[in-house]
């Protein structure tokens, strides 16, 4: 792990001219562009408002915020995980030509992705103070740890998805049902106390679940979240983020032939 540290950090400037191209040319030639970034979210939020507070009537105050403080990182997480899975294939004559780590290719695809959801959140922000809604300024203070728990998920999955689908091209695609499943099964649209009590225990085996949980009481509910909910986060996160790492480094040896 120490050896992959070094390496990856003496190839830190590949890392930032790809995150940079990724950033650049990801609605090049669009008319709204880079706008993008926050439309994206925004007119999902219309959609789920709609259909929950007018059609099937969740019952929750200001579902709007409920939605959206959780809708921007789940939006980062979902396409991590099935953007990513195609982030090596996409640059399999770069893997093929010349050596680097292979894990730069989705640590830069994740990482664009993040830099996306932090700009994102400023809109967040921006909602928050328009409509007068408490904020925190002590449970905010948790928000970079709730960042951090979450990139790793979403590198992880990412890593994960793009190794095995250099084996398996169809996973790509069987990953975009993955992703719809999950959502369903992460309390995004909803509350946690909505879960059934027995049914409740797969809930909280979801490792997004207590991160969910931690960006809803730190941006709706303006309040610190509790630290067994930061502990959960941040245990389930190193867990996978090492899954992630081994299972890539193993797969990872065979990248070239395979492509």
């Amino acid at each position: 792990m120490i050896s992959l540290i070094k390496e990856l950090y003496s190839y830190r400037e590949m890392i930032v001219s790809l995150v940079r191209r990724d950033l650049k040319g990801r609605y090049k030639g669009s008319i709204l562009g880079f706008l993008w970034t926050f439309l994206n979210p925004l007119l999902q939020l219309v959609v789920y408002t709609m259909v929950f507070s007018l059609i099937m009537r969740s019952g929750i105050e200001e579902y709007y915020l409920f939605l959206f403080v959780v809708l921007v990182p789940w939006i980062f997480f979902s396409t991590s995980l099935t953007g990513g899975a195609s982030c090596i294939w996409s640059q399999k004559e770069l893997v093929k030509k010349i050596y680097f780590p292979r894990e730069i290719l989705p640590i830069s695809f994740v990482t664009s992705q993040f830099v996306n959801m932090l700009l994102s959140f400023l809109v967040i922000f921006l909602v928050l103070i328009v409509s007068a809604h408490p904020i925190n300024l002590m449970a905010l203070c948790c928000l970079p740890l709730i960042w951090f728990v979450e990139y790793l998920l979403a590198l992880s999955v990412a890593m994960l998805s793009s190794a095995i689908t250099v084996y398996l091209r169809d996973f790509e695609y069987i990953l975009a049902i993955v992703a719809m499943a999950w959502q369903f099964l992460t309390p995004v649209m909803y509350s946690v106390e909505q879960v059934p009590e027995e049914i409740l225990m797969i809930f909280q085996m979801n490792p997004l679940t207590p991160v969910m949980v931690a960006y809803r009481d730190i941006l709706y509910y303006a309040q610190v979240p509790k630290l067994e909910t930061l502990l959960h986060a941040f245990l389930l996160g190193i867990l996978l983020f090492m899954i992630g790492v081994v299972s890539f480094g193993r797969l990872k040896r065979h990248f070239a032939e395979e492509l």
